[in-house]
């Protein structure tokens, strides 16, 4: 249960809100690419603009770094707003200052305002208070709807809202409320997938997932440590030697785990492999163990030399067919399924061409997930690579839920708490 107000708490008839949206979108030079986190911020504008409110929306696109810049302008942003909501959008050349504030005090009730994007200032990412105070001159209520920055303290998250009286948007809501469910009381069994690409960046919520999921996958270059701490010569793959004793614990912490209680903590028993990661790159299948049951949940065990036959130069870039099928079988006898991270090289692919040679392993867990199998649970897809390749092939309606936050949805799955929703109004 979202424990916090929202703008159906409120009256917002005739009021000048500030809207923190997420519209930091994939642009090709001015053309947006790819408009997924503004559809999905529609209902809380149109419920706004029905409510009678004056809107006025801030956001950030790209890592501007202080300095107003073209390329990371939200004019492109505003174009198609207007198209999506079928109504004119106003568009402001800065986020503070006389010509923004002239044009919030001239806004009507139904009318829609985008400021120009919040990082053109320096003082945005470092939460200074009276760019904050700026940001909320000539406002009446401020809206959090940006879940994929409210993992960040900045000035448009959580310093306006020592300003202004502040609640959630309607996607703020179903992202906290979708994802605490799913971590906290999912319908069982429970499949957790992780992928990526570094351990250090998914180590709480792979020792969270330890706990309370049913079966634990992981794949893409996550792996590889996991795999050298089993005796893999992982060869070119990508790995940081850092991160071999973190693996170990994680696989000890596992292991113990399955001692308890029915859990399986599954890492990849074949992969594919080359030299470069190039959609014409020549690959070849490699099987690190006898892919018997025992050998699978018997984390301990060194994999034997003569399993493991990667050349020289030859890099993990995908997971294998056995490895797939195997996390398929299990998505395929789960009722909740949560997924953050592709199983390998997803970047190879290309839209109106055939899938990439290192994503096929991402493919099976997609066609598993979406029911292709016979069996369809519901699902949580989260992460920036992840989200990014679903899109890419048009898949987003084949899941129950997408999240729009790739670093925010990581930190609420592993059960942190994020200051952009603890800094609005409690219900009670």
């Amino acid at each position: 249960m979202f424990t916090k107000r929202t703008i159906k708490d409120i009256d917002v008839a005739g009021k000048t809100v500030l809207l923190r949206a997420d519209y930091n979108v994939p642009l090709d030079g001015s053309t947006i690419t790819d408009n997924y986190r503004i559809k999905q911020s529609l209902p809380t504008v149109e419920y706004l603009l029905e409510h009678h409110a004056k809107v006025v929306i801030c956001s950030h696109l790209g890592r501007p770094d202080g300095v107003p810049s073209t390329k990371y302008s939200l004019k492109p942003v505003a174009k198609e707003l207007a198209k999506l909501i079928e109504k004119p959008v106003e568009f402001a050349d800065d986020c503070i200052g006389n010509q923004a504030d002239e044009m919030v005090s001239a806004l009507q009730p139904g009318e829609v305002l985008l400021l120009e994007n919040v990082r053109f200032h320096a003082a945005e990412e470092v939460n200074d208070p009276k760019f904050a105070e700026q940001l909320a001159k000539g406002k009446d209520i401020f809206v959090q709807d940006g879940f994929g920055v409210v993992h960040r303290a900045h000035a448009s998250t959580e310093g306006v809202t020592h300003y202004l009286p502040s609640v959630a948007g309607l996607l703020l809501e179903k992202e906290v409320d979708t994802i605490t469910s799913a971590m906290e009381s999912p319908k069982r069994p429970l499949t957790a997938i992780i992928g990526g690409a570094k351990v250090a960046d998914k180590i709480e919520i792979l020792k969270r997932f330890i706990y309370i999921a049913d079966f634990l996958a992981i794949g893409g270059a996550l792996a590889n440590p996991f795999l050298k701490a089993r005796g893999v010569d992982i060869k070119s793959s990508l790995y940081d030697p850092a991160e071999l004793s973190i693996a170990k614990d994680i696989l000890s912490a596992a292991n113990k785990e399955s001692a308890k209680r029915p859990f399986v903590f599954f890492i990849p028993h074949d992969a594919v492999v080359a030299k470069e990661i190039d959609k014409t790159s020549t690959t070849r299948l490699v099987d690190f163990a006898s892919n018997s049951f025992a050998d699978i949940v018997n984390y301990p065990k060194p994999v034997p030399a003569n399993e493991v036959n990667l050349e020289d130069g030859e890099k993990i870039l995908d997971i294998g067919p056995f490895s797939a099928s195997f996390i398929a079988g299990s998505i395929n006898v789960s009722e909740t399924v949560v997924w953050n991270g592709t199983m390998g090289v997803t970047e190879t692919h290309s839209l109106r061409g055939p899938v990439g040679p290192f994503a096929h392993g991402t493919e099976v867990v997609i066609e598993a997930i979406t029911g292709d199998y016979g069996h369809k649970p519901f699902s949580v897809v989260g992460g920036g690579d992840t989200v990014g390749y679903i899109e890419s092939r048009n898949l987003v309606d084949s899941f129950n839920h997408v999240s729009t936050g790739g670093g925010a949805s990581l930190d609420l799955m592993s059960g942190h708490k994020l200051p952009g929703v603890e800094a609005l109004e409690d219900k009670k």
